[in-house]
Formats: structure tokens, sequence, C-alpha cells
């Protein structure tokens, strides 16, 4: 049974409040990054002004749901509204919700793994503003199939590969999972056909599926991109490799343009040659990749290839100097230059450790202004995009996007509306979308639904048939914000 979200009245403060827009590189933070506004916030970008009309709803999915394979279910590494599903019906709305969860439950310190098949979940989803109540409720789903028809694995395949319609691809090579296909999934676009895409973190690659789950291509990423050892790809998890995504930290973001024609694809943080040496703070450059898909669905090489600087932080929020990068974890396009981005810190319910939540915001991003990097060394081999390895500052001759703050979780008077604060808030938040308002008098105001990945932590969690139970449970959760948009997406 699904969990209903308390009601609250969601009359908002009249009062805007401007906030300021960032090339990037400006202070980093250092203590809990706090919004006490309960109204009305706009933002201008590079002429353009959006408004963040505050916190509308919330709903949850209980931790110990069991999914339609029976294993716990696990999301948000992203989540989608079903293409042309959403509708208004009197009072509410209604429709499809896709999700994604990663590889399955696991413990890399132990090198435990499941040979959990990769899959997308479906929801019937049910938001009425009038109490900011969001039902969602699971209705089966969809299990992946690699090029030869069988199931992926989430087992980390170490340097273990296999060969799929001459892409190289990581496989275990003996344990569990052996013989299939790894996948690390963590972020999700469909297209209008209802065929989609899914990044994944082990190759950095983005898989292109038919809408029954059947991958039919591969858009490989660019040598600067690819993780590798000794000049070869190494596509294991548990150790960094010398060059190309960091482990962990491949394609979170991923999103079409409004009009199909452009797939983003942003890495969750720095590559490890754009990496400064120190401390994590250094990971802040990270690569924005812009392909034309008109054509083809699974373009060579990008059109696009773009550098943009996310905030640094202190985990311990005590003004201490940064040592932390607020990785992104999701992005959705404005148009094929403009973008919405979830970036946060690692503190939270279903965290090691009691570190202090110290940022979770989404960002506005345009790349309009920046350096084209496509084609170049930067792209082609393993050149940084440093200055020198002790700083994240960028060659002079590199312009990175600009951005702007839009949308601060951390807001303890819109949370309060709803029997939030900040203390109860899950780690991971990975997923977002926009679903429109149907407001005649306000035709470019959208719903963001932003959702929280809980990693599989329930008290009773199974998976592969076998106990995985945790300590706490750490609910799936869909937050709503309602956003005003410089003009409607098209």
């Amino acid at each position: 049974m699904i969990s209903k979200t308390l009601t609250a009245g969601l009359a908002l403060v009249s009062l805007c409040t401007a906030l300021p827009a960032f090339a990037g590189g400006e202070e980093p933070i250092t203590r809990p990054h706090l919004d006490q506004n309960a109204g009305t916030q706009e933002v201008t970008l590079r002429g353009r002004t959006y408004a963040n009309l505050g916190l509308v709803g919330t709903g949850t999915v209980p931790a110990g749901t069991a999914d339609f394979l029976g294993d716990t279910l696990g999301s948000f590494s992203s989540l989608q509204i079903a293409p042309g599903s959403w509708k208004r019906v009197g009072d509410h709305y209604e429709g499809v919700l896709w999700t994604l969860p990663d590889r399955g439950r696991n413990d890399p310190a132990a090198r435990l793994f499941f040979d959990y098949p990769a899959r997308l979940e479906r929801f019937r989803i049910r938001f009425a503003p009038g109490d900011g109540q969001v039902d969602i409720v699971p209705d089966g789903g969809l299990e992946l199939r690699d090029f030869r028809g069988r199931p992926f694995t989430g087992a980390d395949p170490g340097d273990g590969t296999l060969t799929e319609r001459s892409v190289l691809l990581p496989a275990p090579a003996d344990g569990t999972g052996h013989g299939k296909v790894s996948l690390d999934a963590e972020s999700l676009q469909f297209t209008r056909d209802g065929s989609f895409y899914i990044g994944d973190e082990y190759t950095a690659n983005v898989y292109y599926f038919d809408r029954g789950g059947r991958l039919r291509g591969v858009i490989q990423p660019p040598p600067a991109v690819v993780p590798k050892r000794g000049g070869a790809a190494y596509f294991g998890s548990l150790e960094p490799p010398e060059t190309g995504r960091r482990n962990n930290q491949g394609p979170e973001g991923m999103s079409l343009s409004p009009d199909g024609r452009t797939l983003l694809v942003a890495l969750q943080s720095a590559l490890m040659q754009d990496s400064a040496s120190g401390n994590a703070a250094g990971r802040t450059a990270i690569r924005v990749l812009a392909y034309d898909v008109q054509a083809s669905p699974t373009p060579a090489r990008p059109i696009g290839h773009y550098v943009m600087q996310l905030p640094a932080y202190n985990d311990a929020g005590d003004g201490s100097v940064a040592n932390r990068t607020a990785a992104q974890s999701e992005i959705r396009a404005l148009d094929d230059h403009r973008f919405l981005m979830l970036a946060r810190d690692a503190a939270g319910r279903g965290a090691e450790g009691d570190r202090p939540i110290v940022y979770k915001s989404i960002l506005l991003v345009d790349l309009a202004g920046a350096t084209n990097i496509a084609g170049t060394r930067y792209e082609t081999g393993g050149a940084s995009i440093l200055q020198n390895p002790d700083t994240p500052a960028l060659r002079p001759e590199i312009v990175p996007a600009e951005r702007a703050e839009f949308v601060n979780l951390l807001n303890p008077p819109q949370l309060a509306r709803f029997g939030l604060d900040i203390a109860a808030l899950s780690e991971k938040w990975e997923a977002m979308d926009l679903a429109p308002a149907m407001d005649r008098e306000h035709p470019a105001d959208y719903f963001l639904l932003v959702g929280n990945d809980n990693d599989f932590i329930a008290r009773h969690c199974r998976m592969s048939g076998q106990s995985c139970d945790s300590a706490i449970d750490n609910d799936n959760r869909i937050l709503v914000y309602r956003v005003r948009l410089p003009a409607p997406l098209r």
C-alpha cells in the first residue's frame, strides 16, 4: 500500500526574491546552504527570467515495497513522465511515471554485488495541487535485454569484457553475473515513439533501447571520457581509472531537448585528467556532451562538448575550507543549450556517518556562451582542461557554461508545510522531470518533480531471492515544485 502525503495549505508569499547568476567558480559553500524564503523567488540568466513558486506537493513509495520482479523496489536514479500520458482531470493531474533503479543493492567495500537484472519501474501517479497529495502506485515494469536478448547484470565487471556487435562491453569474467553485460543505470530519457536512452556508469556509454526494452544501439563516449588504464578500456567501479570518467561518476544526467533533436549528456563530476590534486573539491569542472540524434539515434560523435563548473563545499559545514564537490545527479533540457541540473552533497538519510546536510540545489545552466571543445585535443585525447594540476581553474581559452541557483531543496519553511524537515531528507536526490501545469493564464508554468535514489535501503529487503536488510527504511520520495519558465517548452 502506498502512503499518502500530509496535507498542507499552499498559499505562497507574494514577495519575490531575486537570486544571482554565476559563470562558475564563485566562493565555495562552507556552511549549510539553507533557504528561509517561503515565497516566490526569481532568477535571471542570460536575459531570461525564471521563477520558483515553491514546494507544492510530495509523495512516497515505502522502502520495503516489492517490484514486479519480486525484488525490493529501488528508485529513483532517474524518472520521467511517459510521453503523452500527463493529463488534467478535474482538480488533479494523472500520468504514467517511469523510474530507473541503478545496479541493485551492493556493498563495494565488501565487494558484494547481486546479479540484479536491469529494469524500468512503472507507476501510476496522481497529483492534487489543492492539498499537495501525490499518490504513486506501482504498475509493473520492463526488464531490459542486451543485443542477444539476455538480461543485464548489476555486478561489477572488474576487468572483464565481452563484445557484441563490435562494441566492447563490460561483463564479469567469473562469479556473480558471469557472461552477462554489466549495467549501472543512472539516467533515463524517452523519445516520442516510446524508445529510450539509458546512461551507464561502468562505461560512460549511452544505450538506446526500443520500446520493448531490447538494446538496439550504443552511443560510445569520446576517447577523453572512456575510462582507461594503460591505454586500454577499464570498466570496473572499485578502482579509479587513469583517465576518463571517474569510477562511480559517469553520465548521471541525460536529457533530450523538447524538439527531440539534441541529446545532452552530463558527467557526474570531473574526469580523472580534469581533477585537481588534493581533496575532492578539485572535481568541479565537468564535461557536458551534445549529440544530434535527428538523423541517427546513435551518432558516432558529439556536435558539442562543453565544460560546466559545479559548486564546491565543506562536508563538515563548519566554515572550513572546501573539501568536496557537489556532484550533479540529473539534468532536464529546456532547449538545445539550456537545462536544469540537480547538484548535491553526499549527506542525508541513507548516508554513512553523521555529516550535516550542506547543499542540495537545482541549477539553471546555459551553454550558449561556453567554448565548444568538440574535436579538439580535450576530446580526442587525454589533455586536461585545467591550467595546472593544483587548481580547478580552467585554461584561459575555455569559457565554462553560465549557471544560477534556481531551487534550493534545503528550505525549512516550505518543507514544514508537508511535515518534513531537512534532517529527514534522503542523501541521494537523483531524478527530475517537468510536467506542464496546463494553466491558460500561465502557459509557461510547470511542475518540477524531484526524486531520490534510496539505494534499496529497507528494513525488509529482498534481492535475487536473498535478504539484504538494513537498519533503517529510506523511503522513495518525490517532491513537486511549481516553476515558471520564460516561455513554454517547444
